[in-house]
């Protein structure tokens, strides 16, 4: 296979697929076959690019992608691409990301933006509801979903472009490599049903009910788990979120990276938690990322 694979310069549970120039040259013609716009209104488009992508690297990818994504000790991809030309623009970040959706899972509707992917902003001036595009303010550690009916197993975020941007470095931990993980998941209130709402720029009008841990096939913990959305009911629950997230955000086993423009990161939802530090302050700060989360293919 053309893409290389190697561990990642911090840690070897995240690993880093490189994809060559001269590859991402040979998508450029069945890329052009699907616009957008049939990409968000005809589902079936997506399998079928998803398919031509797999195929240029000889139908290994997606079983590369698989393992990876459900290997506990691993769980998290990096693609790298070598794009500095500018053929490979926004609209095709898209139909790479959407490709590589459609390799591993179904995405999820996402309310956000009434289509199976968002695009959002980080700019200098904000006024949203969420500390989702809040630059000056640390998107402390969570997993996605939280706050919906739907099954969330893994998520995609790819930077489509940015300028004027120093710091807001991608943060992850996975949950193994977690000081209190024994701590907190064992204890009980961990265990209890939370009330999980959100803001109104998600579009979600109902509450949900769910634990913040639970376990896996193999008896082994995941979380389910954001700081802004859970409703505590009680002092219990409502200092058990503060020990929770305190004992997050000072874990020492953090992995802290850039993400170069045009890379997307893969991540397996139940036992990766992920965030954003702070940027430095610029009037001309500008970040725009693509979302797809959803669940693995039964």
């Amino acid at each position: 296979m053309s893409f290389t694979i190697n561990s990642h310069e911090k840690t070897k549970r995240v690993q880093v697929v490189n994809i060559k120039h001269e590859d991402l040259d040979r998508l450029v013609f069945p890329f052009k076959k699907h616009t957008i716009t049939s990409l968000e209104y005809k589902p079936f488009s997506r399998f079928t690019l998803a398919k031509s992508l797999d195929e240029v690297f000889e139908n290994k990818l997606s079983k590369v992608l698989l393992k990876i994504l459900n290997d506990r000790d691993t769980g998290t991809i990096i693609i790298e691409t070598e794009i500095n030309n500018k053929k490979f623009d926004k609209d095709f970040l898209i139909k790479l990301s959407t490709g590589l959706a459609y390799l591993v899972g179904n995405p999820n509707f996402d309310s956000m933006t009434g289509k199976y992917y968002a695009r959002f902003y980080v700019k200098h001036q904000d006024a949203s509801d969420s500390y989702l595009r809040k630059a000056y303010t640390n998107l402390d550690l969570h997993t996605d979903g939280t706050y919906v009916k739907e099954k969330t197993d893994w998520l995609i975020m790819t930077k489509m472009e940015e300028q004027g941007v120093s710091g807001g470095e991608s943060v992850i931990l996975h949950l193994d490599d977690w000081e209190h993980l024994d701590e907190l998941s064992k204890n009980p209130v961990g265990q209890q049903d939370f009330v999980w709402g959100s803001p109104k720029s998600k579009n979600i009008e109902y509450k949900v009910k769910h634990p913040i841990f639970k376990k896996d096939n193999n008896g082994k913990p995941i979380i389910s788990y954001i700081d802004q959305f859970p409703e505590p009911k009680n002092m219990e629950q409502g200092l058990f979120l503060q020990r929770l997230s305190d004992c997050l955000e000072e874990s020492k086993n953090k992995i802290e990276f850039p993400l170069p423009v045009g890379s997307t990161i893969l991540s397996n939802n139940y036992f990766w938690l992920h965030g954003r530090k702070i940027f430095k302050e610029n009037t001309n700060l500008s970040r725009e990322l693509l979302r797809i989360r959803g669940t693995f293919f039964n």
